[in-house]
């Protein structure tokens, strides 16, 4: 009681201040005249001055004088509501034209010698405006000469924007905008209560969310602890025993007798019995020399990948709706959180039942004919949603099931495509497009799509200027351009341009990146069973400059170029028969395996916010699901180079795979 009287008149005011900010007149007359019959001390409200209840206002003006186009549409975002944003005219006209404000501010400011760079991306946010909220205004004859403002040269001098440039419209607008600001913003501050409840609210539920996922964590640790401590403590015990055994036998042969091939048996059935099986144990020829430490390297192998826990099923009709229908963001951290269950999990079963459960479940609608299919993502207008869309493409297709399923539907190669002919080269969206196709091109049926789409072409052009693609695009558009010549449709398509590839693939043989070499060979090896194509290969000095490389190559370099050039100078026809096209079915699959890469989750631009779920914790506390996925073990489809590394390529490989082989 002697806490309430203490703090009693302050929490009477936190109180009243909370009525008067709700607009409860009676209410407080009521309060007012009971504090004053009970004797109960209440403090008279502080007056609040304008300049202090509304720091934001200020704030914006602010950044409306000096041009600070982030901060302030930053700050416009968080205090006007969304409500007034999308459905008050007087707010759309307002915005509208603070939009033009920001993206002419500096050709005001200097004069028409505006910073160019800075420029360029004050108008890229002003027509991005145009493309989305924008977009609403576009039928009002009062805005549509704006529409044009983006693509004039320079439109100080152009008779439509001449008012725009003038002191007066800037006067005006901030006018407008200060008169909008003390309309719309509350011109008190939020009522202390308030604050209280909100910031202890939200601290408590992120404290409870962090405290509960700490202790998920910490039983899953302990669970796993306590197996590997009792198998500990059984191997202990047995061990023990194994060595008195052992002992006694060392003693038994310092006295004379022998020891049986029966009694050693019998001794490692005791010490490799839990690891092995009783069985196996027992069908081991123990009179070979060295047979305990390979069964004891044997037992010891797989202990690394015991005890893995299968994930939580997830709700993934819930899923789907919400990355089609969500908003950007939450598509983002999704489609972040599903590529991250495929490349954390344990390789095995772990992860052969999260792939087997996304494609049950058809994730990226490959099976579905709806217009609202998941991998239409691709063409989102988000820019982040789009890379993230391609890295999980990309992580499906890193998997050799996840290419049988994705091949399943032709659209979404078509996609891709496009995207590699419309994404900037610079751009991690591009790297994962690149990287899903050249996988794709391990699947036959895929492969003749590419071929049949003309990327070939495209292709060569990108690779005439290999300086200005980064190390994976590199390698992975020349091991792209590798496999599809291995088709006799691809060789066909080079020998359409054939100078050209030639030029570009001795080129490429020069460059100082030495991981594109097995690619390069592999091409020139292919195309050069064409005869036209050795024509002309001949006419350009192919052997001189080949030659070339035979002084300054490595050993293994060496013996492939001697082949490349015993086929430039073979005269053997083009035989179609060698590998029939026709053949899809019965090729695919073979030497087909899983090439996960730690590129399919570098350089996160998605981060999460104070409160915000990502990861495992958005799927496992939004999506939980009941038996979406069964555990099942995917047959292992086990390859190599099938051949010599002395010769070229001459079956299709992705670079994460040939990387692992060598």
């Amino acid at each position: 009681m002697g806490d309430v009287l203490a703090y009693e008149a302050e929490l009477l005011g936190v109180v009243r201040e909370y009525l008067e900010f709700a607009e409860f007149e009676e209410t407080v007359e009521v309060f007012k005249k009971e504090c004053k019959v009970k004797g109960k001390p209440l403090p008279k409200p502080e007056n609040v001055s304008s300049k202090d209840s509304l720091p934001v206002q200020e704030d914006l003006l602010t950044a409306f004088e000096d041009g600070e186009q982030k901060v302030f549409f930053q700050l416009w975002e968080e205090h006007v509501s969304s409500s007034i944003q999308d459905n008050d005219p007087v707010a759309q006209k307002l915005e509208f034209y603070l939009h033009i404000h920001f993206a002419t501010f500096l050709l005001k400011q200097t004069m028409g010698k505006p910073d160019k760079a800075e420029l360029e991306e004050r108008i890229s946010h002003f027509k991005a405006y145009l493309e989305t909220k924008g977009a609403a205004l576009s039928q009002s004859t009062e805005f549509v000469p704006f529409y044009a403002l983006p693509f004039v040269p320079n439109p100080m001098v152009h008779p439509s924007f001449k008012e725009i440039f003038q002191d007066s419209w800037t006067l005006d607008l901030r006018t407008r905008l200060e008169e909008f600001l003390s309309l719309t913003l509350k011109a008190r501050q939020t009522p202390q209560l308030l604050t209280l409840f909100k910031e202890n609210g939200q601290r408590d539920k992120e404290m409870l969310q962090h405290l509960h996922q700490q202790l998920v964590e910490s039983e899953h640790r302990t669970m796993t602890y306590l197996k590997r401590f009792n198998k500990m403590q059984a191997d202990y015990h047995n061990l023990i025993g194994v060595t008195a055994e052992l002992v006694d036998s060392l003693e038994a042969t310092v006295n004379g007798k022998m020891i049986t091939p029966e009694y050693l048996q019998s001794v490692c059935v005791c010490l490799f019995s839990n690891q092995t099986g009783q069985s196996v144990a027992h069908s081991i020829d123990f009179t070979r020399p060295g047979t305990a430490s390979t069964m004891l390297r044997a037992s010891l192998a797989p202990a690394e990948t015991q005890d893995v826990p299968l994930l939580p099923s997830l709700d993934y009709e819930k899923l789907k709706k919400d990355l089609v229908a969500g908003n950007d963001r939450l598509k983002a951290f999704l489609l972040q959180a599903l590529r991250w269950r495929l490349t954390t999990s344990y390789p095995g079963e772990q992860r052969d039942t999260v792939l087997q459960a996304y494609i049950s479940n058809d994730l990226l609608d490959c099976h579905s004919k709806c217009q609202g299919s998941v991998f239409k993502l691709l063409h989102s207008k988000s820019e982040v949603v789009r890379q993230y869309m391609a890295r999980l493409i990309n992580a499906f297709a890193s998997l050799a099931k996840g290419r049988v399923y994705l091949s399943e539907n032709l659209t979404l190669l078509q996609m891709l495509e496009e995207r590699l002919k419309a994404e900037d080269k610079e751009s991690l969206t591009w790297e994962n497009v690149l990287g899903a196709l050249q996988k794709f091109s391990l699947r036959r049926v895929l492969q003749s799509a590419m071929i049949k789409d003309g990327l070939i072409f495209w292709l060569v052009d990108v690779l005439s200027d290999p300086d200005s693609l980064s190390d994976y695009t590199l390698v992975y558009s020349v091991a792209l351009l590798m496999n599809l010549c291995l088709r006799s449709a691809g060789k066909k398509m080079c020998a359409r341009i054939a100078n050209h590839v030639l030029r570009v693939l001795s080129d490429l043989l020069g460059h100082e990146n030495h991981e594109i070499q097995s690619y390069v060979n592999g091409a020139l090896y292919s195309i050069l069973a064409v005869p036209s194509v050795r024509e002309e290969a001949r006419a350009m000095g192919m052997e001189e400059i080949l030659c070339c490389f035979i002084k300054e190559g490595n050993a293994e370099m060496i013996r492939q170029i001697e082949f490349i050039i015993k086929q430039l100078n073979s005269e053997e026809p083009l035989d179609d028969e060698i590998v029939s096209d026709d053949e899809e079915e019965e090729e695919d699959g073979k030497g087909d395996r899983d090439i996960m890469e730690a590129d399919l989750d570098k350089d996160e631009v998605l981060q999460p916010q104070l409160g915000e779920l990502a990861g495992e914790k958005l799927l496992t506390t939004e999506y939980l699901g009941i038996m979406t996925h069964t555990p099942k073990t995917m047959k292992k489809l086990f390859s190599g180079v099938h051949q010599s590394i002395d010769e070229p390529l001459q079956r299709p490989v992705t670079p994460g795979h040939l990387r692992t082989a060598y």
